[in-house]
């Protein structure tokens, strides 16, 4: 059975999927068998397949080990609005059990699953389910991506903990520089570093010019 990942975030666009799609990078060119799930997004485009995300496509496509769209992810709806909002217009219910039997169907297939999350830790999906709620059926370490900017700092700490206090363990955080220009960014990630019970697990260089292989290189895996 493969080792599992949860990948979530300190808030939406934060990078997650920018984070999995290098953590697959770096496992493929390592020769190791990977794949992704992006069980539940919203915002996606009709195509003569059905609804595609953006996001959902750029994993498979990192993936070394290529799994169907719909086992990718399984619930994708067009309005970019909350998933919970976007499944009641949808009138689908989320299913907890249905992603996680996919997720155990995936791993049987490669070394390493990595399933991504969508926007924060407490993200509903239904009216009394949330993403911790998805991460604790799964029972996957979890790796939080910090969005670097002002207001980070509050943010990434209240995930953090939040995360633990469901008792699942923080495998590990990484920063993602989201701000660009954020003022004091060295100084905000030792912050980090001394405050979070967790290892940095890398810092990302967001650069239009660098591909996924500088920063494939940048991070690890617990």
């Amino acid at each position: 059975m493969a080792q599992g990942y949860f990948i979530t975030g300190t808030d939406t666009e934060v990078g997650k999927t920018y984070v999995t799609r290098v953590l697959l990078r770096q496992l493929a060119a390592e020769g190791r068998a990977c794949a992704a799930l992006k069980p539940v997004a919203s915002g996606a485009c009709v195509t003569p397949e059905g609804l595609r995300n953006d996001d959902a496509l750029q994993l498979r496509q990192a993936a070394s080990v290529k799994l169907s769209y719909e086992d990718t992810n399984p619930y994708c709806f067009a309005p970019a609005i909350a998933p919970h909002l976007a499944a009641a217009q949808a009138g689908v219910e989320i299913e907890l059990e249905h992603i996680a039997g996919i997720a155990q169907r995936a791993a049987a297939r490669v070394e390493i699953l990595l399933v991504e999350g969508v926007g924060g830790w407490y993200v509903p999906l239904g009216t009394q389910t949330s993403v911790a709620d998805l991460a604790l059926r799964l029972a996957y370490p979890v790796i939080l991506v910090v969005g670097m900017r002002l207001g980070c700092l509050n943010h990434a700490l209240l995930s953090a903990r939040a995360i633990e206090d469901t008792g699942l363990p923080l495998a590990g955080w990484i920063a993602n520089p989201v701000d660009p220009d954020m003022a004091a960014f060295e100084d905000n990630l030792a912050a980090l570093k001394t405050r979070i019970d967790a290892p940095c697990l890398g810092s990302l260089v967001r650069d239009a010019s660098l591909d996924l292989r500088c920063n494939a290189r940048a991070i690890r895996l617990p």
